[in-house]
């Protein structure tokens, strides 16, 4: 074999291999991104089918239901609402008309599944995705009152 024809072969090779490590770290890396949706943006049907998701927002007064170890409460914009089933123990903080962001997928009934359940951990603190998003909310539900 020529060197020419050696050094080519060793530089395709590298590409591929290139090419390999970077789908293979690519799929890793979508597989892990959970996106934030909003309840609003759930019910308009903006909500990725059958990929995890983040659902953002206030534990509705009065919505959660214990069953054994699974949990049943309404998470809210203020605006529009999704219910939600976890299965599991709730982080301490987790209450009643506090923020909260759940993920997990969209189950068949119309229930978000969660798999995994974050509460606020101060009583100031809200995650700034959420903040906007409730804002949001308020500005187009007052908007549609006055037309």
């Amino acid at each position: 074999m020529k060197p020419r024809t050696k050094r080519i072969a060793l530089i395709a090779g590298g590409l591929a291999s290139l090419g390999i490590a970077a789908t293979f770290v690519l799929k890793a890396l979508d597989s892990n991104i959970a996106l934030y949706i909003t309840p609003s943006e759930v019910v308009a049907g903006k909500a990725p089918q059958g990929n995890a998701f983040r659902v953002g927002g206030l534990v509705k007064p009065g919505s959660i239901q214990r069953q054994d170890m699974a949990t049943h409460f309404i998470v809210t914009d203020t605006v529009k609402e999704i219910p939600v089933t976890y299965t599991g123990i709730l982080p301490d903080l987790f209450r009643e008309g506090k923020g909260a962001i759940v993920q997990g997928r969209m189950g068949a009934d119309g229930t978000f599944v969660a798999s995994e359940v974050l509460a606020k951990h101060d009583e100031n603190y809200m995650p700034p995705e959420a903040k906007h998003a409730i804002e949001q909310a308020q500005k187009a539900q007052q908007k549609g009152m006055s037309q």
